[in-house]
């Protein structure tokens, strides 16, 4: 079987072909404005293998409506919700189409191939930009009763803030930047802090701590085996280490240490997006 896969973003696409359970021929494009320019620009893309594909698989950002076949709630892409997306894309690309939640896929690639493979419960979170992340229960992909399960980022902290605001690299150089008057990327903090800036320190432990908050808030309500670690920040190798030691001493101030969960970073990085929406249609196709 082979496949286009995409993964639609708010400022690229990446896409590549599926093909012997292998992700090849990957690249990207700048995200276009119109969905009109989007269509056409994925048909380009794959008009090279189309008389070898089977079917185009989408990961993307927003609620993914798979019954209604549309994607609802709000994203950086405007253009992609609130319409028949599926039928408007089969329609133009000429073959069967599946579209699944960006983190959702990226949870489906490590479940199946990655750090959660063999594992039943387990949460899988994004840190980005923003927090997003995916819940599985007894192996199948928990999306909840108004498609918004795994939606941590959403998650308020003890200083009435949101799980995004908190506990990104992205946000937190920010607030450092502003607070400080030197303008820093989340790697730059990173690189202040392991050179032993103090205010750099200070910030990258705050932020540690807000994510240990919510994994704590996650753990005891859905108590899974493991907690997978995606996005930029998840190439860090300290982060999962850092996260186990604060999560477990919440716990044990609670008495409940032996729910700790196994904490592991992703294993297919910046390709779990791509790789996850491959099996989303696979899983799809089994199943009719």
């Amino acid at each position: 079987m082979s496949l286009a896969v995409f993964d639609l973003g708010g400022s690229s696409v990446k896409y590549g072909l599926w093909d012997q359970q292998r992700i090849n021929q990957v690249g990207h494009f700048t995200t276009p404005t119109t969905f009109e320019n989007l269509k056409v620009q994925l048909q380009q893309t794959i008009a090279p293998y189309k008389d070898q594909m089977t079917g185009v698989a989408f990961s993307a950002p927003g609620a993914v409506n798979v019954t209604q076949r549309r994607i609802d709630g709000i994203s950086a892409i405007p253009y992609i919700h609130q319409r028949p997306i599926y039928d408007e894309l089969e329609s133009h690309l000429g073959l069967p189409v599946t579209i699944e939640n960006d983190a959702n896929c990226a949870g489906i690639c490590e479940m199946v191939l990655g750090a959660g493979k063999n594992v039943e419960n387990a949460v899988f979170l994004v840190i980005g930009t923003g927090v997003g992340g995916a819940i599985f229960i007894n192996g199948e992909l928990y999306k909840g009763a108004h498609l918004f399960g795994g939606e941590f980022g959403l998650m308020h902290n003890q200083n009435g803030k949101t799980l995004s605001y908190n506990g990104t690299a992205v946000n937190t150089a920010a607030r450092f930047s502003k607070q400080y008057g030197n303008k820093l990327t989340g790697l730059e903090l990173f690189e202040q802090k392991d050179a032993g800036d103090k205010r750099a320190t200070q910030a990258i432990e705050s932020m540690y701590n807000h994510l240990a908050d919510s994994l704590y808030n996650i753990q005891v309500s859905l108590d899974p085996e493991m907690v997978i670690l995606g996005g930029g920040i998840s190439a860090r190798s300290e982060l999962a280490e850092e996260l186990q030691t604060r999560l477990q001493k919440l716990l044990t101030d609670e008495g409940i240490s032996a729910i700790l969960p196994e904490i592991k970073t992703c294993h297919y990085q910046n390709n779990a997006n791509l790789i996850g929406a491959a099996l989303n249609f696979e899983n799809i196709q089994k199943s009719r």
